[in-house]
């Protein structure tokens, strides 16, 4: 019998809700459940981690936290000390050489953009930093500084040479960030650094982005709930899994009324305008770099498109939930789930 469901992370610091439920433990279990939450890349990290022996489990979730910050200092677009800040400060004015790991997820994030004919793209901060979602009454941009911007935003002003290890945007005005990847792959970076210190089984949680192995003290697998964006506070399906990255993003929290007109936060890089009919897109997948950026590309490229893309890629399925409250899922997740008010 599961235990009450409890929210994975803080309600407010949530783009969509998740939550967990741990199954009751054994009597006399030889291992030790862990948990410590911090705020690192901009948002609240939680960790859970099982050990045989709680000081080593320590050490292993400090070891994680290590690796995090580490990843964070590499990818920051708002870290001036950072390699993407300098990417970002040359652009239109020289290439930049780059370590590997930086090389290689440029070019995975470059590959995904492909994937998603542009709706997910490490370049959107070109355009969508003419948007303030800080506020429900900002000001909306006007569609001349939109066209303007879009003339530097685009996958395709990001010119890689392999050879050189270097890292080039072709026009001044072009930025990357990783805001739809950076959490999902650092998630993924504390994973192994925790397998590597003897951890049999956890969560990594970025603010939703939830990388999760092994398994729980008495041996189940982790169960996930998905949370309703129409009613945040319940979940509409649970999900049991073990080395799977389980990933939302959503809409409704943030997002900005003008004129009785709502714009969400999800920005399509492709006409610089926020992505409407999908309120919130879940990724299940083995790698939480890879649901981290489907999950963002799914919500701009909408139901049709985005069921479409995801029906063709083995290993990968999704749920989405549209404008109106409809759950759409695709076609190896109905197997996978629980609906709320299912026999459990």
């Amino acid at each position: 019998m599961w235990n009450p469901i409890r929210p994975a992370i803080a309600r407010g610091a949530m783009p969509v809700a998740l939550f967990l439920a741990f199954g009751a433990l054994p009597a006399g279990a030889g291992a030790a459940t862990l948990e410590e939450s911090r705020v690192a890349m901009g948002t609240r990290f939680d960790i859970t981690a099982v050990h045989p022996d709680a000081a080593s489990g320590k050490a292993a979730i400090e070891a994680a936290w290590a690796e995090i910050e580490r990843v964070e200092e590499l990818i920051s677009e708002w870290r001036p000390s950072s390699k993407v800040s300098e990417i970002n400060r040359n652009a239109g004015v020289a290439p930049v050489a780059v370590p590997k790991e930086l090389f290689r997820l440029i070019r995975r994030s470059l590959r995904v953009s492909q994937l998603t004919d542009g709706a997910f793209d490490i370049t959107f901060h070109s355009v969508g930093r003419l948007w303030n979602f800080k506020s429900r009454n900002a000001p909306i941009p006007s569609e001349e500084a939109i066209r303007e911007a879009l003339e530097d935003t685009g996958f395709r002003h990001v010119i890689l040479d392999e050879a050189k290890g270097t890292v080039f945007l072709d026009r001044p005005g072009t930025r990357i960030g990783f805001g739809g990847i950076g959490q999902g792959y650092g998630a993924n970076r504390a994973v192994f650094v925790l397998k590597e210190h003897g951890v049999t089984g956890g969560i990594v949680n970025g603010s939703g982005d939830l990388v999760l192995f092994g398994t729980q003290e008495g041996g189940a697998k982790w169960r996930v709930g998905i949370g309703n964006p129409i009613d945040p506070g319940k979940a509409f399906a649970w999900i049991d899994v073990t080395e799977q990255a389980v990933v939302t993003s959503g809409d409704y929290e943030n997002f900005i009324e003008k004129d009785g007109k709502r714009y969400g936060h999800t920005i399509d890089p492709r006409t610089g305008w926020p992505a409407d009919g999908i309120r919130s897109a879940t990724v299940v997948c083995p790698d939480g770099e890879l649901a981290d950026a489907l999950a963002t590309g799914l919500t701009v490229l909408g139901l049709e498109k985005g069921l479409a893309l995801i029906n063709r890629l083995e290993g990968i399925e999704a749920l989405l939930v549209d404008a109106k409250g409809d759950i759409h899922l695709s076609d190896g997740l109905e197997a996978m789930i629980t609906k709320a008010g299912e026999k459990e």
